[in-house]
């Protein structure tokens, strides 16, 4: 019985990989008959899996869509990830009762060394706050990368990495983690993730505060190495990020000059759009930036106060086609080119 069990996990673990297998194909895979593989088909469809199959020379298995949702069999990696998306998923408008809900069945069958990967993830991480969003996408992060980081934060443990930061991305040189030839030694303390990106705020070699973008970070091996904690005064770490990201870790960066005091834009905006800098009591800075030209322009938009923008070049010109765009819809209502 514990012979046939196993081999239906396997079984539907075949299945999961790929859209098509024959017969012949799952047979040899799993060192069985193919009349074998037919019964073990016909014991996953009694459990509530729907496995389509097709006769003839191109017959195969495939799983189909069901009428009810079945019992999942996650690997570890996907376990972890469902684990951790459900933790984010309790904090959102909607989604906090069903999200529990789901979390505590998943881990009440997470094996323990799971549920550890889980826990240090959940404890070792801080969500920023919300923002306007962006149009870029969102870059894929490897669940196993944020385990191993919370780990290391949990166990207070040397994290290595490779450190690449893609071409253009930064702007400015003061105050963010940069590209090394070298893999990075450092004390990491937190992670923040935040706008759909993850950050680790760390101590470097130089012992100096910095922030990392995870998608940046390619994992060495493990030092197995302890550092004496020493936590970022107030345990300040989204503030940190906010304001690194603002003025360093964005693919464009701009500094606005806005005609109004600073204590009014910093009434204005929220606290991820950017850092204000006082200029005199009627004019300010705003230093902000994102990860394309649209969305530094609906941030500006959204002040409500006249500004200034003298770079980068893309910005200028991005406002001057949102600016006559905005003029033709309410002079003209015709779209340029138009025969009408």
């Amino acid at each position: 019985m514990l012979e046939t069990s196993s081999r239906l996990l396997s079984l539907l673990a075949l299945l999961q990989t790929r859209p098509a297998w024959t017969g012949a194909e799952l047979a040899e895979r799993l060192e069985v008959t193919t009349r074998t593989i037919r019964n073990d088909i016909d014991r996953l469809r009694e459990l509530g899996y729907p496995v389509d199959a097709t006769r003839g020379p191109a017959g195969h298995y495939k799983l189909g869509v069901g009428a009810k949702l079945p019992p999942l069999l996650l690997d570890d990696e996907e376990a972890v990830a469902v684990a951790v998306g459900l933790r984010t998923g309790a904090g959102l408008a909607g989604m906090a009762e069903s999200s529990v809900r789901a979390l505590t069945k998943l881990e009440q069958v997470l094996p323990h060394r799971l549920r550890r990967q889980v826990n240090a993830v959940h404890q070792a991480t801080t969500k920023g706050p919300e923002d306007t969003g962006t149009n870029v996408e969102a870059p894929q992060i490897e669940s196993a990368l944020l385990s191993t980081i919370a780990a290391c934060i949990r166990d207070q443990h040397y994290l290595r990495f490779d450190y690449e930061v893609p071409q253009g991305a930064l702007s400015r040189d003061a105050g963010s983690a940069r590209t090394s030839d070298l893999p990075v030694l450092v004390q990491p303390y937190r992670m923040v993730s935040w706008n759909r990106f993850w950050y680790v705020v760390a101590r470097d070699d130089r012992d100096e505060w910095r922030t990392y973008r995870a998608d940046w970070m390619s994992l060495r091996m493990a030092t197995g190495m302890r550092y004496v904690p020493r936590p970022m005064p107030g345990d300040d770490y989204t503030d940190f990020v906010l304001r690194d990201v603002a003025s360093t870790g964005w693919k464009v960066h701009a500094r606005i000059t806005v005609f109004a005091p600073a204590a009014d834009v910093l009434s204005r905006i929220h606290a991820a759009v950017g850092v204000v800098e006082a200029v005199d009591d009627e004019t300010c800075v705003l230093v902000t930036g994102s990860d394309s030209l649209e969305m530094i322009a609906v941030y500006v938009g959204m002040l409500g106060l006249d500004f200034r923008v003298d770079g980068p070049a893309g910005l200028v010109e991005h406002l001057k086609t949102l600016g006559e765009r905005y003029l033709r819809a309410i002079s003209e209502g015709v779209p340029p080119g138009s025969n009408a």
